[in-house]
């Protein structure tokens, strides 16, 4: 059975997740006290039975996690109807098509923005990094503007996120559980702050739109709105940042396939940004507790018990792609489910869909050559699947 934790899976999981997918069935996992549902069918299951619940557990003593706990017993993520319901549906009013829409140019700008300024690094060094220079700091940005951050406390959302996001891997050390504890507590506040000025001088970002939307008499409490805030950083730049790098770097691999989006970056940035996200996860593992005894692909599942969809293994699934195994960035349909499906499907996957469809194409007619200078670091997690740094060049002859 699969090491969560052992290195040489880490750096490439895909041939263990096909054997799990060739026993047909979900499989219990002693060292995460999980079933693991690794074939398509059965991860869009997960994901879509209604008696399969995310249900979140507090971390104790609650007085050291109080924070963190609140920031995902009250998020949209970690609630289930009808609290879900009313808070998605208080969410959409606000985070709607329209608001996505009017980020655009936003994007473009600061696309365009940092494009300049790896110029600049170029001219300098010769090369930057895919990840801290463009991947990163791009969805970083919109969701502060989208947010009303100001921009000279940019730096300071990254790391909360990060120090948050750690707490989702298998068995997290005392040092990453004590660094999400104070990055939650420090983060909240932040945001507490925001919001008590917004209600007092309203302005025309996400922070003031929530606060102030209604229906049927309800609107979101104060722990709510800033945890639903809190969730729109956290989940909305990690699978743009990640989706974004992992997708790159297998493209700069295959120069077969990166030569092909050089030739037509806006004609296939649809379909390349879905094969990203399919062929190398951002997201490999969405945890669903059962509510009630249900079976899954033949398996019973007894009420209280876990069981995760490995998306990236669904993504995978040799009964659903052709050549899965292979990337091709003309791949159409492409039915992947690294944003999810069911009611918990990624509400902020229209932004980082926009995000990525203007980003790419505005980097590959810029720099249409771009070689890898150095092995790309990934990240030592399976949960959330990255790189830390992607170190790139030009391309061009000096």
């Amino acid at each position: 059975m699969i090491d969560f934790q052992d290195s040489g899976f880490l750096e490439d999981p895909y041939p263990a997740l096909a054997e799990i997918r060739r026993l047909g069935k979900p499989v219990w996992h002693e060292q995460s006290q999980l079933f693991l549902a690794a074939t398509y069918q059965d991860a869009n299951a997960v994901l879509r039975n209604r008696s399969l619940g995310r249900i979140f557990k507090p971390k104790k003593p609650d007085e050291d996690w109080n924070t963190f706990n609140w920031l995902h017993s009250d998020s949209l993520l970690d609630s289930e109807p009808p609290k879900h319901t009313r808070l998605r549906s208080l969410l959409v009013k606000a985070f709607n098509k329209n608001k996505i829409e009017s980020m655009r140019p936003a994007v473009e700008r600061l696309t365009q923005e940092l494009l300049k300024k790896i110029e600049i690094k170029l001219e300098e060094t010769g090369e930057f990094d895919l990840i801290a220079d463009f991947a990163e700091p791009l969805p970083v940005k919109v969701i502060a503007a989208l947010l009303g951050f100001p921009d000279e406390d940019e730096h300071l959302l990254r790391p909360w996120s990060q120090a948050i996001v750690k707490m989702y891997e298998v068995n997290p050390s005392e040092q990453t559980q004590a660094a999400a504890q104070q990055a939650s507590r420090e983060f909240a506040d932040y945001v507490r702050n925001l919001m008590e000025e917004r209600k007092r001088n309203p302005g025309n970002d996400l922070i003031s739109d929530l606060a102030a939307v209604e229906e049927d008499g309800q609107k979101l409490n104060a722990q709510e709105l800033i945890a639903t805030c809190v969730l729109l950083l956290n989940a909305g730049h990690e699978a743009s940042v990640n989706g974004f790098g992992n997708g790159f770097v297998a493209m700069l691999e295959r120069p077969d396939q990166f030569k092909l989006l050089a030739q037509n970056p806006f004609g296939l940035a649809e379909t390349a940004v879905d094969e990203f996200i399919r062929f190398d996860a951002p997201l490999h593992l969405f945890e669903r507790t059962a509510t009630a005894d249900v079976e899954i692909g033949g398996v019973s599942i007894k009420e209280g018990q876990k069981i995760a969809a490995l998306l990236g293994s669904a993504n995978r699934d040799e009964s659903v792609f052709k050549n899965p195994t292979e990337m091709d960035i003309t791949r159409d349909p492409n039915p992947q489910i690294g944003f999810g499906a069911g009611i918990h499907f990624c509400i902020g996957a229209p932004l980082a869909r926009m995000e990525m469809t203007t980003s790419l194409p505005a980097l590959m007619v810029k720099y249409p050559n771009l070689k890898l200078v150095d092995e790309p670091v990934r990240r030592p997690g399976f949960v959330l699947r990255g790189y830390e740094s992607v170190i790139v060049t030009s391309g061009e002859q000096v």
